[in-house]
């Protein structure tokens, strides 16, 4: 295997950083012809020449802005490296890769994800939603620092990961203040016939309201059945029919869709769970969301 001479390399990148092999010289504390042997030993080992005389000033070949590229990155990582070491800042965003259930409110979502963009350090975040399955496929691979979904790793998963549960919260009717004033009375028993738009029931959230209504006796006119929470919240924000959300985001229901609650749905509970790789979490993003989901947005 052959071994790249990051001595050799150095001094090739002072060089050409500096634009002469004597300034090169004072700043390494080393003579001119040291290190000009030491650039034809990398010349050599790489079989390609870096360096081309024009008068008395050397410039790079195309081959040498290549490696002096390459060079710049290789030195500017170990600089991070020893400032991540001593903890020092060190300027490049902190990256926390996410997978998301498609099934998800978006609301939901951005409240569960808040708490990392609210770190003293720098985060970008790279959110990717998809069907749970292909996301557990791809946490095997190591693609995501955590899944966010509303149901845990199922048992027969061939993917060796750990379910943390974020919390639960309880589940309101909403619907615009005009259907508010008709189906508040005598709630819950008022949605008997009332026009209601729900999730599909590849949610968690559909099939638990499901549940409660079989199990309430309720039978409520069924107008519309969304994949995407908001568009749902749209048709709901314009009157169509009432919709059943999380709790835990009525505040931002209230603000962003003008809904009012009519109730909670009695003993209907939901969960959220973060999904990683780790038995313990360590990243310092995805402890900030699982600290604030079970002090503040679950508690």
């Amino acid at each position: 295997m052959e071994w790249l001479n990051y001595h050799h390399l150095l001094y090739f990148w002072t060089v050409a950083k500096e634009g002469s092999i004597a300034k090169a010289g004072e700043k390494l504390l080393l003579a001119q012809p040291t290190i000009s042997g030491q650039i034809k030993a990398l010349e050599e080992s790489l079989g390609e020449q870096l360096f081309e005389r024009s008068g008395r000033n050397l410039q790079l070949t195309d081959m040498g802005r290549m490696v002096y590229g390459y060079a710049d990155e290789i030195f500017a990582l170990g600089r991070e490296l020893q400032d991540t070491v001593k903890g020092r800042p060190t300027g490049r965003p902190l990256e926390l890769e996410v997978g998301i259930a498609d099934v998800l409110p978006k609301l939901v979502v951005y409240r569960l994800l808040e708490p990392a963009t609210k770190l003293s350090e720098t985060v970008r975040l790279v959110c990717r939603e998809d069907k749970p399955a292909r996301l557990f496929t791809e946490l095997s691979a190591q693609a995501f620092d955590l899944i966010l979904s509303d149901s845990p790793l199922p048992p027969n998963a061939k993917v060796r990961a750990y379910n943390h549960l974020l919390g639960e919260c309880g589940v309101l009717i909403f619907g615009t203040p005009e259907l508010g004033k008709l189906y508040k009375k005598d709630f819950p028993q008022s949605l008997e016939g009332a026009p209601m738009l729900l999730p599909t029931d590849a949610t968690m959230l559909r099939r638990s309201v499901d549940h409660w209504l079989e199990r309430a006796n309720l039978r409520p006119r069924l107008l519309g059945e969304f994949d995407d929470s908001a568009l749902m919240m749209v048709f709901a924000q314009a009157g169509l029919g009432l919709v059943a959300a999380h709790a835990a985001v009525e505040r931002e229901i209230r603000a962003q869709y003008g809904l009012v609650p009519l109730g909670p749905l009695p003993d209907v509970k939901e969960r959220f769970y973060a999904i990683s790789i780790e038995r313990r979490l360590k990243h310092p993003a995805v402890l900030a969301i699982s600290e604030t989901a079970r002090k503040e947005l679950f508690a």
